[in-house]
């Protein structure tokens, strides 16, 4: 694993270097080829099938996704990610990127393509002052969160510590800063990205502003990401961690009414499912709905039991674990686990209690080893963004549902899938949207969803300037006009 580098600076950082295009002939197709030619000028690591290691380097985060690439290579810079562009470019082997591999759909891995794995670039410059950060994009968003959280500070990417900070700030970024400080990509001052031609551009307000408009959102769709500079926020002590409540149609209504009309400061996530067993849930709450809610309060430490105390009050707390800590520690350990499982993501308006009854009612019909639906709700500093300032088009969305089922085994998924869509249906019939973020193998209709009228017209017009031959393809894919 490569060294995590973390260097306090008030400097500012070098300048994006051009990379020239790289002229690479490996026989079309041949992944033979393609291994030697990258050899051979490759300060990386390249992996083929026979290598003791691949196995382990071809898995990604979900189960059931058992690809197997003609090649992986691990890069250790720019240049090097512009050399595998350029061999899967000439060669017309297929092209999977792979930040921290948690793509629903296995995007970060190909069957006989090149999988381009970020996971050796991690090194991260901070600049205390200016509060800023550089990051290559190989870093997860534990050890982003680790780094930057030594100095109190911090930049808001979603609520998992496994995930690679490259594929969740291309999508959005949804998590537990979002109401206080909006998506990631709200934070995000500037890009660089290697392009399908083996450019490497520095994108930011200024400079290639279409491009720098189109990543904020719109996915892998126009090159590989290889350094973010983030924005840093001061948020050291926090009040969080877990609530825990009986899940009936009133108190889910009035969670969500809570969490609504909450301070910007407070951000919620609550997962109502049928409880499993938990050590630290009591015997009897067990094979019972309840509200699993993560709770992050970033304000006035003397407002804290003001901005907790609505949702104790619903009803009494099965658990409640809330308390004051560092940010980084709200994050959980990764467990090495890797789940299998379907999801759909959807925005609503409300969650009342009709609504509530419906989400409950579904829960108990599923017989997947876990069944839930993760509610969020939004506002806050994500919505005072103008819609057309960035290609997350669901700024005024309220709320985000996310309905999930998962089980043991890939074979199950023909007996638990279909009751994931028709969960989504019943809460909104006709489609609510989509947050890329959380898609999966849905098909293009639903990546329409996720990118509306005129962004996706937008979002098109801009795969076409940087990568009209469709080589970033395994995406919630944008294909060229």
């Amino acid at each position: 694993m490569a060294e995590l580098f973390v260097e306090a600076s008030s400097e500012k950082d070098e300048e994006c270097i051009a990379i020239q295009t790289h002229s690479v002939s490996p026989e079309t197709g041949t992944a033979v080829a393609a291994i030697a030619q990258l050899r051979s000028f490759f300060s990386g690591t390249v992996i083929a099938p026979d290598d003791a290691t691949y196995d382990a380097a071809r898995t990604v985060y979900y189960g059931g996704i058992d690809r197997r690439p003609a090649l992986i290579a691990r890069p250790k810079n720019a240049h090097d990610v512009s050399h595998v562009v350029s061999v899967a470019r000439e060669s017309g082997l297929e092209l999977a990127v792979r930040s921290g591999g948690h793509s629903l759909a296995g995007h970060g891995t190909t069957d006989g393509g090149i999988v381009l794995d970020l996971s050796d670039m991690k090194r991260l410059e901070i600049d205390i002052a200016g509060r800023t950060a550089w990051a290559q994009t190989g870093l997860t968003a534990g050890e982003y969160k680790i780094g930057v959280g030594a100095h109190g500070l911090a930049t808001g990417f979603g609520d998992t510590g496994s995930v690679g900070i490259g594929g969740i700030t291309l999508g959005g970024g949804i998590g537990y800063l979002v109401r206080r400080h909006g998506l990631t990509i709200d934070s995000l001052v500037a890009a660089e990205l290697v392009t399908a031609d083996g450019r490497l551009l520095c994108a930011d307000a200024d400079t290639y502003p279409d491009l720098f408009w189109a990543i904020r959102g719109g996915g892998g769709n126009f090159g590989v990401a290889t350094r973010f500079q983030f924005r840093l926020h001061e948020v050291n002590a926090i009040v969080g961690g877990m609530l825990v409540l009986p899940a009936t149609a009133d108190t889910i209504a009035s969670f969500v009414a809570e969490a609504d009309a909450a301070s910007d400061e407070l951000s919620t996530i609550a997962t109502v499912m049928i409880a499993p067993l938990m050590p630290f849930l009591p015997a009897e709450a067990h094979g019972q709905p309840v509200i699993l809610a993560m709770m992050v309060y970033v304000g006035e430490v003397e407002a804290d039991e003001r901005a907790i105390a609505p949702f104790r009050s619903i009803a009494t707390p099965i658990a409640d674990m809330v308390r004051p800590m560092r940010y980084p520690d709200i994050y959980t350990p990764d467990t090495g686990d890797h789940p299998v499982g379907s999801s759909r993501t959807l925005f609503l308006d409300a969650v009342d209690r009709s609504m509530a009854e419906t989400i409950l009612g579904h829960l108990r019909t599923s017989t997947a080893r876990m069944a839930a639906a993760e509610i969020r709700v939004l506002g806050g500093a994500m919505a005072r963004v103008p819609i057309e300032a960035t290609a997350f088009a669901h700024r005024r969305a309220r709320i985000t549902v996310n309905v999930a089922a998962r089980y043991e085994h890939p074979e199950e998924a023909v007996v638990h899938e279909p009751w994931v869509p028709d969960f989504s249906t019943a809460l909104r019939p006709g489609g609510g949207g989509a947050y890329v973020g959380f898609l999966g193998s849905d098909g293009p209709s639903r990546i329409r969803e996720a990118y509306p009228g005129a962004t996706w017209e937008r979002l098109v017009a801009t795969k076409m300037r940087y990568d009209p031959t469709n080589l970033f393809r395994l995406n919630q894919n944008i294909t060229p006009a």
